[in-house]
């Protein structure tokens, strides 16, 4: 594949290290890429044409372009695919092939990553690993069977394309649901800074100064942000300082945000949602942002957790969710009457998302509104317990890689394993897996913040009998060991889902030997 620059894909890093990933129990060692199985193996392949498919195919065009954002009256210049963000759902059967052409009217070369399904290798959409970046101008047929039931979405894989509008929810339906609803509704939550604070591109390049060099970045962005009661954390140009949460282990995030959307509205013109007092409501959550943990409530009702990233956990109540970037969760809701605040809280940062609930009469609650769910039961992912037909069955890991998680602020260096990835070279030290083997990857975080990790074409199980995910948050200081079944070859990405992290560097590969 031609070079591509630090822009092309996300955490194409900087390159000013070496390719990271320094496995434990194998791989490692600068293994030359022809001894992995590459995205156009005939195992790819193979192993497609053996998905349990419907025949039935699914056409869509994906058409990336710049558009006009309406923010609460103020236009904003952005990408989307189409005129609106988020783009219009993708909804298809589990087994149902999709068939989607990517039209690129960007200036920019793009892609598009299918976040969620474990689908072929050639079709996961990282430029430089599995496809060449699509040019502006050019078109891109992405094919594949959409494998797995559950919540997905999608957006580029390209340097900081997903902090624009590129973001649309992708659902597989199960065909043997178990869930028994009445109606069900998408949410998308999402931070927002393009076109209102210069765009994504600004930020990074001020942020990869470091706390060093003022963070100013010559943008003209000063001064001070602040949280609804007048006090929060302290702007620094774009960067936050002192935004903290106790759910997250410590600093909250990187980034100042001037809006926070539900499915691409501000508070200041919120979505309404409407439906029947008694109505069962299944509620499936998507956070496409950036740089912000959402923690979620709906004001005067409980929320029945029922999936985490596709798949079933055992049922659990809860007041309220804290979902990291790229996570999903799906949860039931039994709607009162009356008109209620759904708030969708920035972790830490003082802010938030806000939409209305109505199923009755009465004053709309205002965008200040902080229900007191919030401060109730708080659950992560990490708290619940995957449903038993969900588990992994049981086996010893045939191979085990360690994977820290390292850098900071200070100096913008986030990586894994104390190097940054190198697009130049990113196989050179590959956590290498074998087909049929169960893996573990052990993560441990050494650095002061939190991290959302996903891994690209697998789901891996938390801990014992955690829930089944493909990205994870982890705490400060916090190892999970994440276990999954190596049958889905190819070179995979692992890496941070906060978009500035990623592009900084944090990122690796999972490549399947020969």
């Amino acid at each position: 594949m031609p070079g591509i620059s630090r822009r092309a894909f996300v955490g194409g890093g900087t390159a000013l290290g070496g390719a990271v990933l320094l496995g434990a129990c194998s791989g490692g060692g600068g293994e030359p890429r022809s001894s992995l199985i590459t995205p156009d193996d005939a195992r790819v392949g193979a192993v497609e044409n053996g998905r349990a498919a419907t025949g039935r195919e699914h056409e869509v065009t994906l058409t990336a372009a710049p558009t006009t954002l309406d923010l609460a009256g103020t236009a904003v210049s952005t990408w989307a695919y189409g005129t609106s963000v988020p783009g219009d759902e993708l909804r298809v059967s589990a087994g149902d092939t999709v068939v989607a052409e990517l039209v690129n009217d960007l200036p920019d070369p793009t892609s598009v990553h299918w976040h969620g399904p474990a689908l072929r290798n050639d079709m996961d959409g990282v430029p430089g690993l599995t496809q060449d970046a699509v040019a502006p101008g050019e078109r891109f047929t992405y094919r594949f069977v959409a494998a797995n039931p559950g919540t997905h979405w999608f957006h580029p894989h390209v340097g900081t394309q997903l902090d624009r509008g590129l973001y649309v929810p992708f659902v597989v339906e199960d065909p043997d649901e178990p869930l028994s609803y009445d109606e069900e509704w998408v949410i998308v939550l999402d931070d927002w800074l393009d076109g209102v604070d210069g765009t994504p591109d600004d930020v990074l390049d001020e942020l990869l100064q470091g706390m060093g060099h003022g963070m100013d970045g010559g943008t003209g962005h000063g001064g001070h942000g602040s949280g609804d009661d007048g006090e929060g954390p302290m702007r620094m140009g774009s960067a936050l300082m002192g935004a903290t949460s106790d759910h997250l282990g410590g600093d909250a995030g990187d980034v100042h945000y001037p809006e926070y959307l539900v499915n691409g509205r501000p508070a200041g013109d919120p979505r309404t949602f409407e439906a029947a007092p008694g109505t069962r409501v299944r509620v499936r959550f998507v956070n496409a942002g950036g740089d912000t943990a959402f923690r979620v409530a709906l004001g005067g009702h409980t929320m029945t957790v029922t999936h985490t990233d596709g798949y079933p956990v055992e049922h659990h109540e809860a007041d309220a969710l804290l979902i990291g970037m790229g996570e999903r969760f799906d949860v039931l809701l039994t709607l009162a009457d009356g008109a209620f605040p759904l708030v969708a809280l920035a972790e830490g940062k003082g802010r938030s998302a806000f939409a209305v609930v109505r199923t009755g009469g009465g004053l709309a609650p205002g965008a200040d509104a902080r229900p007191e769910e919030l401060e109730g039961r708080v659950i992560l992912a990490t708290d619940l317990t995957a449903d038993e037909g969900a588990r992994l069955p049981e086996a010893v890991p045939h191979v085990e890689h360690r994977i820290e998680l390292t850098g900071g602020m200070t100096h913008f260096d986030w990586g894994l394993n104390g190097r940054r990835y190198d697009p130049e070279n990113p196989t050179g030290n590959a956590f290498r897996v074998a087909e049929g083997q169960r893996v573990r990857l052990t993560l441990t975080n050494g650095t002061g913040m939190w991290h959302p990790m996903h891994l690209h074409g697998h789901h891996f199980q938390v801990g014992d009998d955690g829930p089944r995910k493909d990205t994870v948050i982890l705490l400060p200081g916090q190892t999970l060991a994440c276990d999954f079944d190596a049958d889905n070859p190819g070179l995979w990405m692992t890496h941070c889902h906060n978009v500035y992290h990623g592009e900084a560097g944090m990122m690796g590969v999972v490549g399947y030997s020969v």
